[in-house]
């Protein structure tokens, strides 16, 4: 069975910043979008992606004589000027206006949930496993869809106008494990097996701030109180909390764990639970772990107590209880209250996980909730009854995630283990 570490980043030369290497005849280009000079651009551009390293036969009269860099930067400069804008470049109507799919259901007072039916497009987004999905959560931008993926690169996608890619992020050296929308809908915050985390520009593709970790980062998220503060966790017993503003580290929470798998705010950002690897019963430690967000204090080790990981976990729109996706192939349901109890009367069975970090999310109203499966499969539930309302074969491999459009009815995204992203109506 595939699993994330098969997809992690093996080749260390994309490590190393971007630079240009003459070595014995032979051009190394490790290529990066802030690369400023003219040569390291024309390689960038022969290698066809960000961080990847190709190998050119080097022509004698391809060795340039040394060129001031005051020189080499105003060259560069004239260059840019003639270039025509990309596609999905800073001022595009489509990252910053209104989508005319969208604009007739702004303000209007949502009805009963509607589930999709029917397969309204099909891309082939990425070259790797899509790990997850997010539409844009403010109102006039939700045609926006958020993709990350283990080719190193998340993208912005038209999802309700026909699923045309508007722009696509090589914030990263490293498969992209997690990415989402800040609260303004003009940044996102993503965070790869590089070690790094990155806070991104829509619209210009700008890399504004970037965090070092030391270690392979699998969830993040922002702070709801303060969208520049955000967690950090990943294959290391910490989840670090950042200042995105001055790139500096304010906390560390620290437990008896090789692995952070997720972690969600609640009570406003002054509480959040993380999903650890811990499922000894000899460990101290159990799967959840509830802290404090200003004192790092852990609240509570023994919220979950059977043996089971919980890859995702899902808070419900109204807040008052949150859900955690398990190995165990169902979903458990936990007040957002102290002590966190576990609702030992609703458990959402019918989709499997087998491994694979299936995603699980509500509906805008929270009536419905909505998990992938690793069979391929959407599965609906009744949050009140936790029964099943409906299943749609989605896919032909391991569906990972499944979001439903925040205001537009019977409107989702799902995506797959091969890069497949499908829009449903």
């Amino acid at each position: 069975m595939a699993s994330l570490v098969d997809y992690e980043d093996s080749d260390s030369e994309t490590d190393q910043d971007p630079q240009l290497y003459h070595d014995e005849g032979l051009i190394i280009s490790c290529s990066s979008s802030s690369s400023s000079s003219s040569s390291s651009r024309v390689s960038a551009a022969q290698s066809g992606s960000s961080g990847s390293v190709k190998r050119v036969q080097l022509q004698g009269s391809a060795l340039r004589p040394y060129v001031p860099k005051r020189q080499r930067l105003a060259e560069t400069a004239a260059v840019q000027a003639e270039e025509p804008a990309p596609s999905g470049s800073a001022g595009s109507p489509l990252l910053s206006q209104v989508s005319e799919r969208v604009r007739p259901f702004l303000g209007r007072r949502q009805g009963q949930v509607e589930l999709p039916r029917r397969m309204q497009s099909r891309i082939e987004a990425h070259q790797g496993p899509v790990n997850t999905l997010q539409w844009s959560p403010v109102d006039h931008l939700s045609h926006l869809l958020l993709s990350a993926s283990m080719d190193r690169t998340f993208k912005v996608w038209d999802g309700v106008g026909g699923g045309r890619c508007l722009r696509t992020y090589s914030a990263h050296r490293g498969s992209v494990r997690d990415a989402c929308w800040l609260a303004c809908g003009r940044r996102l915050l993503s965070g790869s097996f590089d070690g790094s985390a990155a806070v991104t520009d829509v619209e210009t593709g700008k890399t504004i701030s970037r965090m070092e970790n030391g270690f392979k980062v699998c969830c993040v998220a922002p702070r709801p109180s303060d969208p520049d503060v955000f967690l950090c966790g990943g294959f290391s017993p910490e989840v670090r909390a950042w200042d995105a503003r001055c790139c500096k580290m304010l906390r560390v929470y620290k437990a008896a764990v090789q692995q952070t798998l997720d972690v969600l705010f609640l009570s406003g950002g002054r509480e959040f639970i993380s999903s650890t690897d811990a499922v000894s019963r000899d460990s101290a430690d159990r799967t959840l772990i509830a802290w404090d967000f200003e004192t790092t204090a852990r609240l509570s080790n023994q919220i979950f107590h059977e043996r089971f990981t919980c890859p995702c976990l899902g808070c419900h729109p109204l807040e008052s209880s949150f859900v955690a996706q398990t190995n165990g192939g169902y979903i458990a349901l936990f007040s957002a209250q102290r002590p966190y109890r576990i609702n030992k009367r609703r458990r959402y069975e019918g989709h499997k996980v087998e491994g694979f970090a299936v995603h699980c999310g509500f509906s805008a109203d929270g009536s419905v909730l909505v998990s992938g499966s690793s069979t391929g499969s959407v599965h609906f539930y009744d949050f009140q009854s936790s029964r099943t309302l409906s299943t749609l074969h989605a896919h032909q491999h391991a569906c990972v995630c499944a979001a439903l459009h925040p205001i537009i009815p019977a409107v989702m995204a799902t995506c797959d283990w091969t890069g497949e992203i499908k829009i449903w109506s």
